[in-house]
């Protein structure tokens, strides 16, 4: 008898597409470590389903919580239109493969909240960052 064979997960395209546009539309200019910290949100999101929503799609898309997907942003056309064309899309659905998949470190120290340094939110006056990854400030104390 054989041992247990491992078998890749089944990554919902729609989920990588919506992760890979998030991604891309709140930090394509931050590199592939900062896309990254971008997932390890939506996912630390994604183990808190009674706060934040239990798929990609409901985390990313709620309401003034990634600002590419506000109506008011002024890029949201630019994050609908693109395709994996473009390079750093390209590799942003990569990365969304990968963290779909369970294959991308934390490097937020479990952070669900975050924001561009050079403002401060009302949530962020009370918490402590727990990772600066390129101009970003990412929490994982956020009530």
């Amino acid at each position: 008898m054989n041992g247990p064979v491992d078998i890749e997960p089944v990554v919902d395209a729609a989920s990588v597409d919506t992760l890979a546009r998030t991604m891309w539309g709140e930090a394509r200019g931050e590199g592939v470590a900062g896309m990254s910290a971008v997932a390890n949100v939506v996912l630390n999101r994604l183990d808190m389903p009674e706060r934040f929503g239990a798929t990609v799609e409901a985390v990313c898309r709620a309401p003034w919580q990634f600002s590419c997907w506000n109506r008011n942003d002024p890029n949201l056309a630019k994050l609908v239109a693109v395709t994996a064309a473009d390079a750093r899309f390209a590799s942003a659905l990569r990365l969304a493969r990968r963290a779909l998949a369970g294959a991308l470190d934390d490097a937020t120290f479990g952070s669900t909240h975050y924001h561009a340094r050079g403002i401060l939110p009302r949530w962020a006056h009370a918490s402590a960052p727990a990772a600066e990854i390129g101009h970003h400030l990412f929490y994982n104390d956020v009530d």
